[in-house]
């Protein structure tokens, strides 16, 4: 009678072990497998102010070496305004807010199970942040236009104007003084000549 309680005995303890075996073995893999639980803001919240960090909190405590995390909005521009921080579970981003319209954080971290798991969570911004003004320092600078003289053309110098040839006034009347000459002793030369026939008679 002893005999057949203690092989019950051990039977129903075989059983048992591997009841529990079958129950803890899958549960080991999933513990060490991280996920998201919850975040701040939460997915697909509608918001009127911008919050000044993001929230992203996990299972299990994410490795600061193998988490990344991006928020980009409208026109897919940044909205990251810093490195990530990590307390325990949490990660917080700091958010730098711009055009009203959808946000979209994502994140990647490794599980100690080695698989790396990655989703994301949007919510939407009804108010935008307006641009940033240029400061009056940052204003054009206005460059006078520089006033060139007008060059005149210096007046060239007058060529000097040759003397003119002064006029010979023995070459323009020296041969009436010739001729009258001429005349004059052809007339006294007729005069002796008519006095020497006279003188013959």
């Amino acid at each position: 009678m002893g005999g057949r309680v203690a092989r019950v005995a051990r039977t129903w303890a075989v059983v048992l072990g591997v009841v529990v075996a079958s129950t803890l073995l899958p549960a080991a893999p999933a513990a060490a497998h991280n996920s998201l639980t919850g975040s701040d803001p939460r997915d697909g919240a509608r918001l009127a102010v911008a919050p000044e960090r993001i929230e992203l909190r996990f299972l299990a405590t994410p490795k600061e070496a193998t988490t990344e995390v991006t928020v980009t909005g409208p026109d897919n521009v940044a909205a990251t305004g810093g490195p990530p921080a990590f307390s325990g579970k949490r990660v917080t981003v700091p958010f730098r807010p711009g055009a009203a319209g959808l946000y979209i954080v994502t994140y990647r971290l490794a599980s100690d199970d080695g698989h790396p798991v990655k989703g994301e969570i949007r919510f939407t911004l009804t108010t935008g942040t307006p641009a940033e003004s240029p400061s009056a320092s940052a204003a054009p600078t206005t460059v006078a236009p520089t006033t060139v003289a007008p060059t005149s053309a210096a007046p060239t110098p007058a060529s000097p104007t040759p003397a003119a040839a002064g006029t010979d006034d023995d070459g323009g009347t020296g041969w009436l003084w010739a001729a009258g000459a001429v005349v004059v002793l052809a007339a006294l030369g007729g005069g002796l000549l008519l006095r020497r026939r006279a003188a013959g008679r």
